[in-house]
């Protein structure tokens, strides 16, 4: 591996701090070090190296997995709790700093006491994870994308995709298409599993007086023009209540552990559930969803889904401050109903 220096050169790197390695010889590829993780790829695999009892520890991620993982911890802004790369490596997000761990959340690793945690100030763990898509993520691949809709991940270096990891997200502040407020995609085309959504928009008939104060869209339309698989947006604000629909093709790079209560309805199409224990890894169920069906996810799980066709999957996230830390202390319970 080539000797890790800070890069500053080069304004693809967007914080002083992010210490990158230069391009390999023959793959092109950089390496990044961020505390005493290094973090390296190459043709096939990104390769995650760590210190525990005295030695250097490594694991392999398939390179289209990690980029694909990689992708939503940081269009998610590390996100509510943890998000699991694979069964091994992830980050937790304590709003304001974030860990970096390998085989915390592994009871294996865990009780070989081979596992490892290191926390990271938000901009910096950001930064060198935006600087690593960029650097990793050839010009025929988007991380976002269904496989089907993208070419390979794998190989040389060969270009970039700043297109692609980089959308900009737009926050909503109350509802799409309302005045001064995220747009309704209508220039998105709509995607090939949906090409049987009607593309109508409701008509609002304001009583007198009225004019200008109600809205409506079409969530379907919505819905079925967008160009991401696995990333929720939000389409309604009321207080800490966010719905945050989103379309599911393939697998969701991650287990995500939840710190709250989330809620699932399906609206479309079918969606297989792998939930396993937050804190080891141990599997608790297999939960099949179909359009209608609604399913509670506890604080205390993580999960991972699957869909054969693109899906539509409202999330239902409370936003309200300070749950990780009732959920944490025991004040709430994990899960919101007890039978």
């Amino acid at each position: 591996m080539a000797m890790l220096e800070a890069v500053t050169d080069a304004p693809s790197l967007a914080h002083d701090e992010v210490n990158a390695s230069a391009p390999h010889p023959v793959t092109g590829y950089r390496s990044f070090k961020l505390g005493a993780f290094e973090l390296s790829r190459d043709e096939y695999f990104a390769r995650i190296t760590w210190p525990a009892k005295g030695q250097t520890r490594s694991h392999l991620i398939p390179a289209d997995a990690f980029l694909r993982a990689m992708m939503r911890d940081v269009a998610w802004g590390f996100f509510y709790g943890w998000v699991n790369f694979d069964h091994v490596i992830g980050t937790h997000n304590h709003y304001g700093n974030v860990d970096l761990y390998a085989g915390t959340f592994n009871g294996v690793l865990k009780a070989a006491e081979v596992n490892y945690t290191e926390n990271f100030e938000t901009p910096l763990i950001m930064a060198t994870f935006k600087a690593i898509l960029r650097d990793w993520t050839n010009a025929v691949f988007d991380p976002f994308a269904a496989p089907q809709e993208t070419e390979t991940a794998f190989g040389r270096k060969k270009g970039d995709n700043i297109e692609a990891i980089e959308r900009f997200r737009i926050a909503t502040k109350r509802m799409p298409g309302l005045k001064d407020d995220s747009p309704l995609r209508d220039d998105l085309p709509v995607n090939r599993h949906f090409a049987d959504v009607n593309q109508d928009e409701p008509e609002v008939h304001a009583a007198d007086g009225f004019e200008g104060q109600l809205h409506a869209f079409s969530l379907f339309k919505y819905l079925s023009r967008s160009d991401v698989t696995w990333n929720p947006s939000v389409s309604s604000v009321c207080q800490a209540s966010l719905f945050c629909p989103t379309t599911e093709e393939f697998i969701l790079p991650v287990f995500h552990g939840n710190d709250r209560v989330e809620w699932f309805l399906q609206m479309s199409d079918v969606i297989v559930w792998d939930v396993a224990d937050k804190d080891d890894g141990n599997p608790r169920a297999r939960i099949t969803m179909r359009p209608g069906d609604i399913c509670a996810m506890p604080a205390d799980i993580r999960h991972q889904g699957y869909s054969t066709k693109r899906s539509m999957l409202m999330v239902w996230e409370n936003a309200t401050p300070n749950l990780p830390q009732r959920y944490e202390s025991g004040e709430l319970t994990p899960y919101p109903i007890e039978f």
